[in-house]
């Protein structure tokens, strides 16, 4: 992973200093609270519904080991106990202390870590497919192009103030793990030839308006990847909506201006500025490559994973579910639940996060990943050392074999913690959890993404679910909104609501019969609640969803 140089190491620290002054001079009463909201918003840190919230960068979604031990300390030291793994690959704490913060920023410091743009009207965190730099299906590893992405737009002048925040998702895959085409540029690597580039797609996004992103340019030589994102996103600032936070988004701009518009737009702001980059970017971006070089992938028997599959079922079970193919032999991707059924999406205590550091110590090459899924990954582990790694997961309640299934539900934190928030979503989450490992049924249900967000926000991605929930307040009661046939890989759609909202007490037993239609109209068990609901449409769930609702006004 990439190492602070000189640079970096002194522009973190001069940030924590900054931010130090800033606190201090909020305490003592020298700032107001509207004075210093756009000071603390520009180091990640909210305040929530309860209590502060520090948001944490985790760039593309790298730990080691030694930076998820010292993740576990802040939790611990500042908070109380765990820390909330996001769907940006950021890590958030619920409760510091604003004094504490300048320590907790300094703590970061120690690791090579920050909060830096994690919040405001910047380009934050940069996301990148959770698996680089071991799927099977790579054809370049995004990472290297993602922190220079990071190292550009870092404290850019032009950037700092845009209309709204905006999000850059990167990956060099097949299968689309970054959800790229959600997001307000997605960029998908590939190579002509010997040439590295980039196909830009521009205006995707989810919230009150959820769009599908449009592709901008099919292909963009890295030489000039950097100038073509500052003309799109320079023509975004000039031309998106400040009258209305609601229509700032790029996919707003994009949607009233035309893909064509904009593409125009576009080409002349960058043949206006080319001449203002040389190629030092390709210069940079071949320091930073070897710190993404593959680990030495070690050549050794597989018998004691072969042992184990065959002879325990548990293992056998966490195997295929939470297993996927790596591209060095020998090698598997372990994806780690953080939902054990009945838990918060997310959530992860230190004494687990000092699990997961030691695991990748021993048996990870020192490498761990946060996905957008709110997991952890540990994406290059030897087939022999799996048996041992799940007993030590297991042990620590973290090898529960969901991944993919009904109870992997992304859920943002909603009205337990957030101030934007109409309606729960943490309960809902454990409720369908909890509900479908009662019925011994989400093996048997396969593949099915649900996500829960407790606002329009849509923080939990509910959008591109392939059952979402939507938690709006509708007269002081909460009301929950479904959404069927979302997705959120390279065949990007967004979800089609069923019709009106439920209860909250009625949402799990409404999933339920949504869930047991499927069950009743696949061909075979083979066929995926996506394929079906593709295949058959809207009508025959929404007669399970509401027919309960006919039937009790026909028998009064």
């Amino acid at each position: 992973m990439y190492k602070y140089n000189d640079f970096d190491e002194s522009f973190v620290r001069a940030r924590c200093a900054q931010f130090r002054a800033q606190v201090e001079r909020r305490i003592d009463g020298s700032l107001t609270e509207e004075e210093f909201r756009p000071l603390r918003l520009m180091n990640g840190l909210y305040l929530q519904l309860h209590a502060y919230m520090l948001r944490v960068a985790i760039p593309y979604g790298t730990l080691n080991p030694n930076q998820m031990d010292q993740l576990a300390f802040i939790a611990e030291k500042w908070d109380k106990g765990y820390g909330h793994f996001t769907t940006r690959q950021n890590i958030q704490y619920n409760w510091p202390k604003l004094k504490d913060v300048p320590d907790i920023l300094d703590a970061l410091a120690d690791v090579e870590m920050h909060a830096t743009q994690t919040s405001g009207n910047t380009i934050r965190n940069v996301t990148a497919d959770h698996f680089a730099g071991a799927a099977a299906d790579e054809a370049t590893d995004p990472r290297p192009v993602a922190e220079l992405i990071r190292q550009w737009s870092t404290d850019h002048p032009e950037f700092q103030f845009l209309p709204r925040k905006f999000k850059i998702a990167v990956t060099g895959a097949t299968a689309d793990r970054a959800v790229v085409r959600a997001n307000d540029i997605g960029l998908v690597l590939k190579r002509r030839g010997d040439v590295l580039g980039a196909e830009v797609i521009v205006g995707g996004g989810l919230g009150r308006t959820p769009m599908v992103g449009k592709v901008l340019s099919e292909f963009v030589p890295m030489v000039d990847l950097l100038p073509y994102l500052e003309a799109t996103i320079s023509v975004w600032n000039s031309i998106g909506r400040r009258d209305n936070k609601y229509k700032a988004r790029i996919k707003i701009t994009v949607h009233e201006h035309g893909i064509d518009d904009i593409r125009v737009r576009v080409a002349e702001r960058f043949n206006a500025i080319r001449g203002l980059f040389d190629e030092t970017a390709l210069d940079v971006l071949a320091e930073i490559e070897p710190y993404f070089a593959p680990p030495a992938f070690a050549t050794k028997a597989t018998g004691t994973f072969d042992r184990a599959y065959g002879s325990d079922p548990v293992f056998r079970s966490w195997a295929d579910t939470n297993l996927a193919a790596h591209k060095a032999e020998g090698y598997a991707i372990v994806t780690v639940s953080t939902k054990a059924h009945g838990k918060t999406p997310g959530d992860v205590s230190a004494d687990q996060m000092r699990v997961l550091a030691q695991a990748a110590r021993d048996w990870g090459h020192d490498e761990l990943r946060i996905s957008h899924e709110q997991n952890v990954i540990l994406p290059h582990v030897h087939k022999s050392d799996l048996p041992a790694l799940h007993k030590v997961l297991t042990a620590a309640g973290l090898a529960t074999a969901n991944i993919g299934l009904v109870s992997d539900i992304i859920a943002c934190p909603g009205m337990d913690y957030c101030a934007l928030a109409t309606a729960r979503s943490i309960p809902v989450a454990q409720k369908i959890a909890t509900r479908f490992d009662e019925l011994k049924l989400e093996h048997e249900i396969g593949p099915l993404k649900v996500k829960i967000s407790g606002c329009i926000n849509a923080c939990g991605h509910h959008h591109v679910g392939h059952i979402g929930i939507l938690g709006l307040d509708r007269a002081g009661v909460e009301n929950y909104q479904i959404t069927l046939g979302g997705d959120g890989t390279e065949t990007t759609v967004i979800g089609t609501r069923t019709g009106p909202g439920f209860a909250y007490d009625e949402i799990v037993p409404a999933i339920e019969r949504l869930i047991h239609a499927y069950l009743d109209l696949r061909v075979s068990a083979e066929e995926t609640f996506l394929e079906t609901y593709r295949r058959l449409g809207m009508e025959p769930f929404k007669e399970a969803l509401y027919a309960p609702a006919k039937d009790s006004a026909n028998a009064a």
